[in-house]
């Protein structure tokens, strides 16, 4: 298991290759490694949140369809550039804007925050349970025998991404396939996750200064799960790097 005593040691460690940035230089990828928190189930909080989201989502989609929204434009360009077809892979924040009409889903306390957060600043959000990580997260192109580990028909089963796959892994396997398509069932939040990892991804024309702001609003709302919270976030770009703990 991941050593959680170390979560700067954990993000330090973190990796996006360079056959990822060479799809897209722009990307960016802000993560956040997050102990302390008091594990709980779907909340009134999060239920004010959501509906919150709910609203900002119906007002976005009044002014264009979900597919001319400009992040959500690139990154169904980002998808096409590995092979994915958009219209049938739809990425995070498309398939949550498409489901806000008729309600968005309430899974659980961490999950519903990320879930509204991601619709509220328009950017791709995962959220995993850092305990049962094996080594450090990194994103790269599939080889096509990395285990993902996901349900089909109800029942528990061992997939692989197709080769060239943009993919989230560990040491264990595929955490999140093509790029922010489906996360995996082993490393998914639950009502009694303490330590978590949140991935915020974002291409141009999404600005640094609303990549922050979406990080911000984040760690903001994540330090209020409990007294003793403690956030080391990073950002993985193409250049220079970053790292803050809190």
């Amino acid at each position: 298991m991941t050593d959680l005593s170390t979560p700067e040691r954990l993000l330090d460690d973190a990796r996006v290759a360079g056959e990822v940035f060479a799809l897209r230089p722009d990307y960016r990828a802000a993560l956040l490694a997050v102990d302390g928190i008091v594990p709980g189930p779907s909340d009134e909080a999060g239920e004010a949140l959501l509906q919150e989201a709910e609203a900002a989502a119906r007002r976005a989609l009044g002014e264009r369809p979900v597919e001319q929204l400009p992040h959500v434009a690139a990154w169904r360009d980002a998808y096409r550039a590995f092979g994915a077809k958009p219209q049938r892979t739809r990425n995070s924040l498309e398939a949550l804007l498409r489901r806000a009409s008729t309600g968005l889903p309430r899974v659980n306390r961490l999950t519903d925050l990320y879930n509204a957060v991601s619709v509220l600043h328009q950017i791709q959000l995962g959220g995993e349970d850092l305990s049962r990580y094996r080594g450090a997260p990194r994103l790269a192109r599939a080889t096509g025998a990395e285990p993902f580990d996901t349900v089909a028909a109800g029942a528990p089963v061992i997939e692989h991404p197709e080769p060239g796959e943009v993919v989230w892994c560990d040491d264990a396997g595929v955490t999140c396939r093509r790029w922010n398509w489906r996360q995996g069932r082993r490393t998914g939040l639950a009502e009694d996750t303490t330590t978590a990892l949140f991935i915020l991804d974002a291409l141009a024309p999404l600005t640094d200064e609303a990549l922050h702001a979406a990080v911000e609003d984040l760690a903001a709302r994540l330090a209020r799960l409990g007294p003793e919270v403690r956030i080391t976030h990073r950002l993985l770009t193409a250049g220079p790097t970053s790292a803050q703990g809190d």
